[in-house]
């Protein structure tokens, strides 16, 4: 198979293009390009297919574990594929390492280091007992980030830009020297008893239902798969992003406990931004639903044909071993010429995608299912 690489104006990446074989992966042509430029890396590679002149589509990306037969339009001879280079890459548990790391160092310094002296403060400094539990809460909510950085995420995507590296750490590492240096100062008044309990309380709860919701979310898939999943179970039965909420509310316990401007104002932008997430993750989650369902009903129908063929049991859990080796592409199109292969079947039965109005499919009514009423973040607000 020759593959011709080009780039998005047309200019060819690899003069004379690339022969792989006909069985070649995706990942295999990212592997031949790494070769011949040793730059780029497969991480940072994007392989799409061209787009027609005009065309608002988006371009449809190449998955690393499929075959590029599998993108080839009636001539599995020649495929052009559309290069894009992404720029160096960093693995997403390096993202959260150092991103993590910078909070969990800085906090202590400004409580165990005389550091106030440079800021002008002389004399010796009243150290509070909600001032040393904020520092245990602190350093425990990011030693817990780093732990289940490398021991409990999966992530969808192996690699991000290295650039999130300096933006990330700039956006913890300043709001960790601006929160630590507020809650740790020589003038800082406490809270009374009764508020810290509380705001310490609320925040250790919330802290065990944030791991045990990222549990949850590791059990949705297994290692090495990627894909999104609808979250279930504990807190995901009533909010779509349970996990972020319980993150907002214990950042929120910590303010109660500690009560300072530069700790509400670390609230009110991380609560933003992960409100943004979850919004978009809500979206992306109805969609996923939409795919099951129509998934479902697939099978569904594959069963009653077989049923209507006098296909017995075992058979039809050797067919269904066997899809499962196919691509969902190949499955939905081995499914339509089994329908076409016996059209004295009631062919009502067929699912076809464009018989699939999106717009009704979760409204309940004539036997649909309803999607389920859930929060997306910040019950009873949002």
């Amino acid at each position: 198979m020759k593959v011709t690489v080009t780039s998005s104006s047309g200019k060819e990446i690899i003069k004379g293009g690339l022969e792989l074989a006909d069985s070649a992966t995706v990942a295999d042509l990212q592997e031949a390009i790494h070769k011949r430029t040793k730059k780029y890396y497969p991480s940072r590679q994007r392989l799409t297919l061209p787009l027609q002149p005009g065309s608002k589509e988006k371009p449809i990306v190449l998955h690393y574990k499929k075959s590029l037969k599998d993108y080839t339009d009636g001539n599995a001879g020649n495929l052009t594929v559309v290069f894009k280079d992404l720029g160096p890459q960093v693995s997403y548990p390096i993202l959260f390492f150092w991103e993590y790391l910078g909070p969990l160092i800085i906090y202590p310094i400004f409580y165990f280091l005389p550091v106030y002296q440079f800021f002008g403060y002389k004399g010796e400094r009243v150290i509070y007992p909600v001032q040393t539990y904020a520092l245990y809460a602190w350093c425990f909510h990011y030693f817990k980030r780093i732990m289940e950085t490398f021991f409990v995420h999966r992530f969808s995507h192996a690699t991000s830009p290295l650039s999130n590296v300096f933006r990330n750490c700039a956006y913890y590492w300043t709001f960790g020297a601006y929160i630590a240096y507020y809650v740790n100062h020589p003038l800082y008044t406490p809270v009374s008893d009764l508020q810290m309990k509380i705001g310490f309380g609320l925040a250790v709860v919330c802290q065990i239902a944030n791991f045990y919701c990222h549990i949850l979310l590791r059990n949705l898939r297994g290692s090495g798969s990627g894909g999104y999943q609808i979250p279930r179970g504990f807190l995901f039965n009533i909010v779509t992003c349970a996990n972020y909420t319980t993150e907002i509310y214990q950042w929120l316990g910590f303010n109660i406990a500690t009560q300072t401007v530069a700790g509400y104002v670390f609230l009110v932008v991380a609560a933003s931004i992960m409100t943004n997430w979850a919004l978009a993750k809500h979206r992306r989650l109805k969609r996923t639903s939409l795919l099951a369902v129509v998934t479902m009903r697939t099978l569904l129908s594959e069963r009653r044909i077989l049923s209507d063929l006098g296909l017995n049991q075992t058979t039809s859990v050797f067919l269904h071993a066997l899809s499962c080796c196919f691509s969902w592409t190949l499955i939905t199109r081995h499914m339509h010429i089994l329908s076409d292969c016996i059209g004295s079947i009631d062919k009502s039965r067929r699912i076809e995608s464009n018989d699939i109005d999106v717009d009704k499919l979760f409204d309940g009514k004539e036997g649909r299912p309803k999607y389920p009423r859930r929060w997306v973040i910040l019950p009873p607000f949002l």
